[in-house]
């Protein structure tokens, strides 16, 4: 329906006539183990205040049906005011109690209340996930974040689940007509938006806890801790770590931000299916069940759920306790939560690489997302509720983080944190805009941060920085820091100021890379000379940004560059290394640098770099290198080489260590294109080839079946016995991705057609299924260019928009080479060109995914284009490596 994408004008009018004081939810999922019955009975009563008697307004709710709608005692005719999603209400009283009963539909898309059925044992599960708006899919509300109410929910459900919700569990009655039913009645919350409300069902294991913690000022905290994941995922679930975490970051944080944590309880749950990392739901925080680790697990993943769990737990207090107005502002939660989590393990926990990691990864994905033509600031220009769906993305999140990052820098922590606290304190239970928080860390820290909030926050696009030296027998004489900062939206210059360290790194007597001078600057402008260097001994390396203070991409100088190439295993600093990492892979992606020379640079030095977060990330760099960037008469020479590099490492590596699993995993991806070593991918798989200390669980074992399978060596019966083996979710998807990935014409076509005109796979089993269609050489997926573009329209118009925002997204033909001609004139380039100038009134959401996509692919053909055909290098020994 037209009418589900509410407008920020729409909302804007809307808070300014009502006031919302209270919900109270009842919701009958009794049914919900019959996977027959496609609904359940949702009813809503909301009290509510409006400033204009006699004025009208609407509800948001898409459902099955509505059976009743009650305004202020009087029922009305469903048939007049349901219109689509919303329901119109006119009319009102200064004071009004609306009641909606109707039936809400059950999810298998990760909106609304998601359904799953269990592969292991069948049973049932469910819970819910709203963000940006679906609660609505739910419960009859008015759906937008400045609309905050209590809210009290009541859940009839099977007597032998478990149930939960934000608030504690106030009651709970056994059925005397059905004893097989029991209502679970829960306390009323604090005042929150509709979209943090949930409910979680089904026969859960839960794991109890208890923190107890005292503030500065002497007040006492008391907050109940508890744990959910699917019954058959018990054994593998570590409650007894992630209890730790728990109270770790419930200490560090309620002393942080000296305001006690407001919300009661503090569960967390582990859930199938889940579209996002993990959602702040006050008292109820869910996380992505890939969490719970059933396989092997590098420390980096480890980590990475520790910084997912302090992000969540940062929501409290930033974007529960104070929430944005409206969508503009998603970045004072998420920008503020990404930050915190990183500093919640680094002072919280015993990581102590958590902003190596930040460096590497996060900023990584803000810097691929803020080249992109659709990029935008960081405070960002929401119109309706499609457009909030497509912006949690790598601005809002790490660049916001990163920029965050440089404001503690310049205001100081101390500041920072007083001006937190400030906001916290004058704003708690309600909603802000950017004003608000300028106001608090300005009067905090004494600075106007007025013009720093316009240069950073209201621009887009990321800065380049080049250093330009001349030196003299060996001591440095004018050093320049050139700054590029074009936003790639508009075209224009938007010079930003940065606070820079400057790292000089020289060898030692023992030949390790070490920093031996640095100097701070602030770069203003294009051009800024460093005076401070001038003089000083010409370093084999100098690392601009070191210590990565700034959010800025950085150029190396042609000294530095061939240090970094010819030494990097050398350079003893693991932040130094990260950010070299980061450097050499700018220049692959920039077209800057032929991409083989990056994968030659992770070969070389991959196997020394002691990090495994850095190692995972630039091992999966390399692949996309091969299969993007590399010129397609080279790749099957770079592709062969790397894939060898795998084999060697897999066999040098430590028994059991992470990087032994770190390489295994690079062999399996690599081999679903090359089949130089699919020997060993099936000895593996076999066990004819052993690999001491090597964990072949069901994540490793399911990778090597994709590379079999795509390259016609696995059959349908090998795939299903596997499946038979392991009956999990992930188990299922890891099929489904083989089956796609065979090379067989009515293979792809199958799963095209279970993708776009299907409507049987869920959001999991959707994205496997496009995961093995794309495994695969162009003959296989060239005739599905044309369809793609004739169905995008009819999938975003008939899909919601997380499983649209899949297929659309996932299905782009993005896997192109370079044909005769410059880049801009392949034919895919050129055809999706034509669509967007034939469609340009198409939603904005779908617009920008295929503008993204557009932008990859060109990004990837300029990459191709910049290496000429040369000499294949050597691909590497093929010898036997492993006992069989």
């Amino acid at each position: 329906m037209s009418n589900e994408n509410l407008h920020r004008d729409e909302a804007a009018i809307r808070s300014a006539l009502v006031t919302t004081h209270s919900y109270d939810v009842s919701l009958d999922v009794r049914l919900a183990q019959d996977p027959e019955v496609r609904g359940y009975t949702s009813r809503s009563v909301i009290n509510f205040s409006a400033r204009e008697p006699g004025a009208s307004t609407f509800l948001d709710f898409i459902s099955s049906d509505v059976h009743s709608v009650f305004l202020n005692g009087q029922g009305l005719s469903v048939e007049d005011v349901v219109d689509g999603s919303r329901i119109r209400l006119d009319n009102l009283q200064a004071e009004n109690q609306v009641t909606v009963t109707g039936t809400a539909l059950y999810s298998t898309s990760g909106e609304g209340m998601h359904r799953f059925f269990d592969p292991a044992d069948g049973k049932c599960y469910l819970y819910t996930q709203y963000e940006p708006a679906d609660a609505r899919r739910v419960f009859a509300n008015f759906e937008q974040p400045d609309l905050k109410a209590e809210f009290t929910f009541h859940v009839m459900a099977p007597s032998d689940w478990q149930v939960a919700s934000n608030g504690s569990e106030a009651g709970r009655v056994q059925l005397t007509s059905d004893p097989a039913t029991s209502r679970w009645d829960f306390a009323p919350t604090g005042r929150m938006s509709t979209y943090i409300t949930t409910v979680l069902a089904g026969p859960y294991f839960r794991a109890e806890d208890h923190w107890s913690g005292t503030l500065d000022d002497g007040t006492a905290l008391e907050v109940p801790l508890a744990l959910y994941c699917r019954a058959s995922m018990a054994k593998s679930f570590d409650t007894g770590h992630l209890f730790q975490l728990t109270k770790q970051g419930l200490g560090f944080f309620n002393n942080l931000f000296d305001y006690p944590y407001p919300w009661g309880k503090y569960d967390q749950a582990f859930v199938p299916e889940y579209n996002l990392g993990a959602m702040e739901n006050p008292g109820l925080v869910t996380f992505t069940e890939n969490y719970v680790f059933t396989s092997r697990a590098a420390d980096s993943q480890y980590q990475g759920r520790a910084n997912t769990l302090m992000h969540e737990m940062a929501h409290m207090w930033f974007g529960d306790l104070v929430t944005m107005q409206w969508w503009d502002d998603l970045w004072l939660k998420e920008s503020f939560a990404d930050y915190m989590g990183t500093l919640g393990v680094d002072r919280a926990t015993d990581w102590d690489t958590a902003w190596v990691n930040f460096a590497n990864n996060r900023k990584a994905w803000a810097y691929v997302q803020d080249q992109l033509p659709t990029t935008h600031p960081i405070v960002a220009d929401i119109p309706d509720l499609e457009a909030a769906k497509q912006n949690f993305d790598g601005i809002t999140y790490a660049k916001g983080a990163s920029v965050l990052k440089q404001l503690v820098s310049y205001v100081g922590f101390e500041a920072f944190i007083a001006g937190s606290r400030r906001y916290f304190r004058d704003h708690a239970y309600g909603n802000t805009t950017l004003s608000d928080l300028l106001a608090a860390l300005g009067e905090a820290s004494g600075r106007d941060l007025t013009v720093w909030a316009r240069q950073w926050l209201q621009t887009s696009g990321i800065s380049t920085v080049t250093a330009e030296i001349e030196e003299h027998d060996g001591v440095l004489g004018k050093v320049a820091l050139v700054q590029d900062a074009v936003d790639p939206s508009t075209g224009r210059q938007e010079l930003r100021p940065h606070r820079l360290r400057i790292g000089l790194y020289d060898f030692n007597p023992d030949g390790a890379l070490a920093r031996v001078d640095r100097v701070e600057t602030d770069l203003a402008g294009d051009r800024t000379v460093v005076t401070e260097l001038e003089g000083r001994p010409v370093p084999a390396l100098l690392l601009v940004n070191d210590d990565d203070l700034s959010y800025v991409k950085v150029r190396f100088d042609p000294r530095s560059e061939a240090t970094a190439r010819a030494s990097l295993g050398a350079l003893q600093d693991p932040m130094a290394r990260a950010l070299c990492w980061t450097a050499l892979w700018d220049s692959a992606r920039d077209a800057v640098a032929p991409a083989d020379r990056y994968v030659a640079a992770v070969e070389k030095f991959g196997p020394a770099e002691k990090g495994i977060g850095v190692l995972l990330n630039v091992l999966g760099n390399a692949t996309t290198a091969i299969d993007r960037y590399v010129p397609a008469a080279e790749r099957p020479d770079v592709r062969n080489g790397f894939l060898n590099a795998a084999a060697r490492e897999l066999e040098a590596a430590e028994p059991g260590s992470d990087h032994q699993l770190a390489w295994a995993r690079a062999l399996a991806t690599t081999s679903r294109q090359a089949t130089g070593r699919l020997e060993l991918v099936r000895g593996i798989l076999d066990r004819t080839t052993v690999v001491e200390g090597l964990a072949v669980d069901p994540e490793l074992r399911w990778s090597l079946w994709h590379a079999l399978a795509a390259n016609g060596q696995a059959t349908e019966a090998e795939l299903d016995a596997e499946l038979a083996r392991d009956t999990t979710a992930s188990g299922r998807a890891g099929h489904a991705t083989a089956l796609a990935a065979r090379p067989d014409p009515s293979v792809k076509a199958a799963a095209w057609e279970a993708a776009v005109n299907g409507t049987a796979l869920s959001n999991q089993l959707l994205s496997a299924t496009i995961a093995g269609f794309n495994t695969a050489p162009d003959t296989l997926l060239d005739p599905f260019v044309e369809p793609y573009f004739d169905c995008v329209e009819k999938v975003w118009a008939e899909r919601s928009i997380e499983i649209a925002s899949r297929i659309v997204r996932g299905l782009f033909p993005a896997g192109q080479d370079l044909v005769a001609g410059p880049p801009e004139e392949h034919p895919v380039l050129v055809r999706t060109d034509d669509w967007l100038a034939g469609h340009p009134a198409a939603p904005r959401a779908l617009r920008r995914i295929i503008i993204e996509q557009r932008s990859h692919l060109d990004r990837a053909l300029k990459a191709q284009a910049l290496t000429p055909p040369s000499v294949a290098r050597a691909p590497g020994a093929a010898t036997p490596l492993f006992r069989t």
